[in-house]
């Protein structure tokens, strides 16, 4: 395996809201993704979700509070808690997830992905 540069592989899609794997360790993997917009309310109850911001800011809404990262933050949702992000201009993040996750839970919408693409 090759080092993996997180600008080059960013550079390779414009899709907003449709992760791109980029590796895998231990049954995680890892992925970039663009955001903007609101996403849809969503839990994931059995996985964590980690979301580390490479540029931008991201806002995730839990039920009683807001959570903000900014450019290096990254903050883990725990298994089971609601959540929406929200970006109001375009973000950039890596994803730290379980490869079995669904990408928007239990929950069908138009944002959700059954399959995501290796970059």
């Amino acid at each position: 395996m090759n080092a993996i540069n997180l600008k080059e592989k960013l550079s390779l899609f414009k899709e907003q809201w449709t992760p791109k794997i980029i590796g895998e360790l231990n049954g995680q993997q890892v992925k970039l993704a663009k955001l903007q917009g609101e996403f849809v309310w969503h839990d994931h109850k059995n996985e964590d979700e980690l979301f580390y911001v490479i540029k931008g800011q991201l806002l995730i809404e839990l039920k009683d509070k807001t959570i903000t990262l900014n450019e290096g933050d990254l903050y883990i949702v725990p298994r089971g808690v609601a959540h929406k992000p929200i970006a109001h201009e375009e973000v950039h993040v890596m994803l730290f997830e379980p490869a079995m996750i669904k990408h928007t839970g239990d929950v069908q919408h138009e944002f959700t992905k059954e399959k995501l693409d290796w970059i």
